[in-house]
């Protein structure tokens, strides 16, 4: 028998692998774009070094850190529940709602992405599995 715990956590952290996709396609497209207009990325190590300091890598962020904060949740020893669902659900709302200001950066760059069918397949199956947490 699953307790309410383990399933929230099972649901979590299949969000969590679904979000890691969607954050690869959106920085692949983004290496791709800093790459036509600087050149080649040398390395999987200098790469990272522009996602942690580059402005062009900075509209990430909101979601690299929604991100950690998930793993973290996910991590904890704390009980989880529909509260911490609900939570992420809100979270990830508020990046994408044209009403929240601070995210204005991040839908910037998820507009210049949205096209591209590696963007529409990671995000649909991330949406798919926040639909599914509705309660």
């Amino acid at each position: 028998m699953t307790t309410p715990d383990a399933a929230t956590r099972a649901r979590l952290k299949d969000l969590a692998t679904a979000l890691r996709h969607f954050h690869a396609s959106l920085l692949d497209f983004t290496r791709e774009e800093y790459e036509r207009e600087h050149g080649k990325v040398a390395s999987p190590f200098a790469l990272f070094g522009l996602v942690l300091n580059d402005p062009h890598f900075q509209w990430l962020r909101p979601l690299s850190g929604l991100m950690a904060t998930l793993d973290e949740v996910i991590d904890s020893k704390e009980l989880l529940s529909d509260r911490n669902v609900h939570d992420v659900r809100m979270a990830l709302g508020s990046l994408f709602s044209p009403l929240d200001t601070n995210f204005a950066a991040f839908r910037e760059g998820y507009e210049r992405a949205r096209h591209l069918p590696r963007v529409q397949e990671t995000e649909r199956r991330w949406r798919e599995l926040v639909r599914g947490m509705e309660a």
